[in-house]
């Protein structure tokens, strides 16, 4: 197994990696709306949150050897259900592939954030 870190995503905020890579495959940790760069949630909205975290998410595929192209499956939490229509759009524009995807609403997400998702992608 192959560890990922790397400084275009935020740093992982507990014990845990931004990625694994085993065999052909990176299995990505939830990626939140912190912006790496200032090292907090600046966006307010779903629209803003959600880009956010689809750059992060992309940086740490990269980092991987992956791509948002790549990505077989993801899972993504919502903190209210009645942002799933603007999630779904923004989601829709990064994952032109159609990957597998489980989304639940949660009570709560890290730092309070409205969205939250995780992938498993090949790794070229």
């Amino acid at each position: 197994m192959k560890v990922i870190n790397t400084t275009n995503a935020p740093a992982a905020i507990g014990p845990y990696s931004q990625a694994m890579v085993t065999g052909n495959l990176v299995y990505t940790s939830g990626q939140i709306a912190i912006n790496p760069a200032v090292g907090k949630v600046e966006a307010t909205t779903i629209e803003g949150q959600t880009e956010q975290v689809m750059k992060n998410l992309k940086a740490v595929l990269e980092a991987a050897g992956s791509s948002m192209e790549k990505v077989v499956k993801t899972t993504c939490f919502l903190a209210d259900m009645g942002d799933f229509a603007a999630f779904n759009g923004i989601y829709a524009q990064n994952f032109p592939q159609k990957p597998a995807r489980s989304c639940v609403a949660v009570k709560t997400l890290p730092a309070n954030v409205l969205v939250e998702v995780e992938a498993i992608a090949e790794v070229e």
